[in-house]
């Protein structure tokens, strides 16, 4: 891959779209003790630079990102493409570490062409890179999938538990209403030791039931949206040594940017409203979730780059 393959696809476009901001929102304050991102998506081009030049390429968005506070940045792959050019950024560049999956969505189509054992069996041979340090987003979405399309998302649910046990790495959850069937699945099958329900999105009861399984629950900018109070509830409920945060960038922009594109950079404005929520001192919370994240996923330099550009 050459460093001018910036991004691997572009956000779908829509009517919506369309009516979007699409400028980067300014830089926030940076953060006194630095955090990490543990769930982007650098590889999806979205939104226009500061010159009106189009997307801004994976490197500026960690400039940014270095620029107001955060360590590092956990890149996420969701098919066999973009797993492929996150463990490829990771083995470039010291501040990326990588994570490797299908996504459920992905799993019914795979599975009807009878491609999905193929494609999982190469995500298994990505995992055993030495800068890939997590399995996902894999799990289960019943928004987008029908009842035909579950048998497949289940399956593939759980071969990826197994790579993420088989290579002791984290596993990233994406549990898009079926919560029940994702903890039913983890149950049965055995939760990884690190286990993290990405942008989590469930009420306290789940952070409760996650809290008792030790489970972690990485929060997203929809924390700061004014609608969710349950999802403010569970972090109020969370203990702080299995709360991680994220941007699932280009996606879900905290307040006061909600619709325009998002990126790791932006990742001080759902720590504060975190903080604020949950009533503690902002750097007291990004050391503890620092802390966390490197329990997770390990250091950001214990394993070299290996790839010169």
């Amino acid at each position: 891959m050459s460093s001018s393959d910036a991004h691997v696809r572009a956000r779908g476009s829509d009517g919506a779209r369309q009516k979007r901001d699409l400028s980067y929102p300014p830089l926030p304050p940076a953060l006194v003790v630095p955090v990490y991102d543990n769930h982007t998506h650098m590889e999806i081009a979205d939104g226009v630079g500061d010159g009106g030049d189009g997307p801004i390429e994976y490197r500026e968005h960690l400039d940014r990102a270095s620029s107001v506070g955060i360590r590092g940045v956990v890149q996420v792959g969701t098919d066999l493409e973009t797993s492929r050019w996150s463990a490829e950024i990771a083995a470039r560049e010291p501040r990326v570490l990588a994570a490797v999956a299908l996504h459920p969505n992905e799993a019914p189509e795979l599975e009807q062409r009878g491609l999905l054992d193929e494609h999982l069996a190469s995500i298994d041979a990505l995992a055993a890179l030495p800068r890939v340090r997590a399995v996902g987003e894999t799990g289960l979405d019943f928004f987008r999938t029908g009842p035909e399309g579950r048998d497949a998302q289940v399956r593939s649910f759980e071969e990826h538990i197994a790579i993420a046990k088989r290579h002791g790495l984290a596993l990233q959850i994406h549990d898009r209403d079926a919560h029940d069937d994702v903890v039913a699945t983890l149950d049965r099958v055995g939760a990884p030791e690190r286990t993290v329900f990405h942008c989590f999105s469930g009420g306290p009861d789940l952070a409760r039931l996650c809290a008792e399984r030790g489970w972690y629950m990485s929060f997203a900018g929809t924390v700061t949206f004014k609608n969710a109070e349950a999802l403010r509830e569970a972090l109020r409920v969370a203990p702080r040594d299995r709360i991680l945060i994220e941007t699932d960038a280009p996606f879900l922009t905290p307040v006061p940017y909600r619709g325009r594109p998002n990126a790791p950079y932006l990742v001080p404005l759902t720590l504060r409203s975190m903080a604020e929520t949950i009533g503690t001192d902002p750097s007291m919370l990004a050391a503890q979730i620092s802390s966390n994240t490197e329990i997770v996923y390990g250091r950001w330099d214990h394993e070299p780059v290996t790839v010169n550009e």
